[in-house]
């Protein structure tokens, strides 16, 4: 698989997570690119933040990412065919004051991508929200738990802890808001079924 000019952000991580695995580089995808495939492309990022766990040389890394068609350019990784671009902020893998994420795995295209869970997804983009105030972030955060299973009490008892009970209310009433939205939309698109 290449990157075209119409690949969407799904396949450039996928075309990167190969990329990086036919090396032996370990990396989670977190931060944007994960709302924007857990939202269907509601929430759109233009980075993929790849977070390290096993440490390759600058060289090793640089040759991965030129397999699949990026050059380093300062920080970030680009691509002549794709306004996406990729960086490698440092880590270690967290949300908040949380170290023990435990990254989920999604099939896309063939390639298995190593990225943040949905409800990690959630928490990573309001701890956003909660510490900046980015309401983007929110909305991406609703984003997410409309289309997904997300751990609703494991997010209130981070929330919590990360001192943020009211932003969490507020996520809450978003996503309640947001479900009704859509249950109404899908009855309303439902074929009539009365004689």
């Amino acid at each position: 698989m290449k990157i075209t000019a119409s690949s969407s952000l799904r396949q450039v991580a996928a075309v990167v997570a190969q990329a990086l695995s036919g090396a032996g580089i370990r990396a989670v995808l977190t931060g944007g690119a994960c709302a924007t495939i857990y939202s269907r492309g509601e929430y759109q990022s233009e980075d993929l933040d790849l977070i390290l766990q096993s440490s390759p040389t600058q060289k090793a890394l640089d040759q991965a990412m030129a397999r699949a068609g990026f050059v380093r350019r300062g920080g970030s990784y680009d691509h002549p065919k794709t306004q996406f671009f990729v960086e490698f902020p440092r880590g270690p893998l967290s949300i908040g004051s949380d170290l023990s994420i435990k990254p989920a795995e999604l099939p896309i295209a063939g390639v298995r991508v190593v990225l943040l869970s949905a409800t990690d997804s959630c928490r990573d983009r309001l701890a956003a929200f909660y510490h900046w105030n980015d309401r983007q972030s929110l909305q991406a955060a609703v984003a997410v738990a409309v289309r997904h299973a997300v751990d609703l009490e494991r997010i209130r008892s981070w929330s919590e802890r990360e001192g943020a009970s009211r932003g969490f209310e507020e996520f809450a009433d978003e996503v309640r808001i947001a479900r009704a939205v859509r249950r109404k939309a899908g009855k309303k698109s439902s074929p009539n079924r009365s004689r």
